[in-house]
């Protein structure tokens, strides 16, 4: 699987402060990646949790480091990094990673915000930060896929606010933005993605279907943004980067095992 953004994608991100990239994982990784999570009893164990303000729950497991595993194979591989490297222009590296835990009937919502509004006070000086989020189940309304508000980076940071556990867009000025930008559901296969801004205004709501919506979100930043100051998220260093067809073989491997184990 190899995917590359083309220069009309690279004006629909100026433009819209975001695009979608279609299969840029295949089914197989998808299936390694999922197996992998509800295998590791880690991301349950240390999965946080957020109230939204609204009665639900959202869970997310947090890694500030890239490493070998699958998680940071993905995070490095090149389809990956490259594709945030052209929209961004310029070098980026790794600012954390998280896997969303969308839970059937209990998952909770996520409120306006922008991603930028909680990197700002990491010592973050530039909004030049962005996002590859990556479907691992069907994404759709009914199950609470992310919602966003086309051109809304273009509007520059927005004050953020307290809701329920969450820190949201200060809900005055979303509501201005609300009646006056196209919102899109960003409804999704396993395996697509929405390649996003730092500044894109973007939310969710809750699952009340019978379908989980698991989803991988690596998150980066530009060389030129090194932090001003320390922070859990970590200042730049060199991403190494991995081919495409590193987390296919493992994929591949994997997809035997599981295919023996069945028969």
């Amino acid at each position: 699987m190899t995917f590359k953004v083309t220069t009309d994608q690279i004006a629909d991100f100026q433009r819209d402060g975001f695009i979608i990239a279609r299969g840029i994982l295949d089914p197989n990784e998808v299936e390694l990646l999922l197996a992998t999570a509800r295998g590791d009893g880690s991301v349950e164990r240390d999965a946080l949790q957020r109230a939204d303000g609204e009665g639900g729950i959202t869970r997310l497991r947090v890694w500030n480091w890239e490493g070998d595993d699958v998680y940071g194979l993905v995070a490095r591989s090149k389809r990956v990094v490259e594709s945030m490297e052209a929209l961004l222009g310029d070098e980026v590296y790794f600012y954390h990673s998280k896997m969303m835990l969308k839970e059937p009937k209990t998952g909770g919502a996520w409120a306006w915000h922008q991603d930028y509004g909680y990197w700002y006070n990491n010592g973050c000086l530039w909004p030049d930060m962005g996002s590859c989020l990556i479907a691992l189940d069907p994404a759709r309304k009914e199950n609470g896929c992310l919602q966003v508000l086309k051109g809304s980076h273009l509007a520059g940071r927005i004050d953020h606010q307290k809701v329920g556990d969450q820190t949201g867009a200060d809900p005055e000025r979303v509501k201005y933005f609300v009646d006056r930008l196209p919102l899109v559901y960003c409804e999704m296969d396993p395996g697509d993605a929405i390649l996003f801004h730092g500044n894109l205004l973007h939310r969710s709501d809750q699952n009340h279907s019978d379908k989980s919506r698991w989803s991988y979100i690596c998150c980066y930043n530009t060389r030129h943004n090194d932090p001003v100051k320390q922070h859990h998220h970590p200042n730049y260093h060199k991403l190494e980067k991995v081919e495409d067809n590193v987390v296919q073989e493992l994929a591949s491997q994997h997809a035997v095992r599981a295919r023996t184990v069945r028969t």
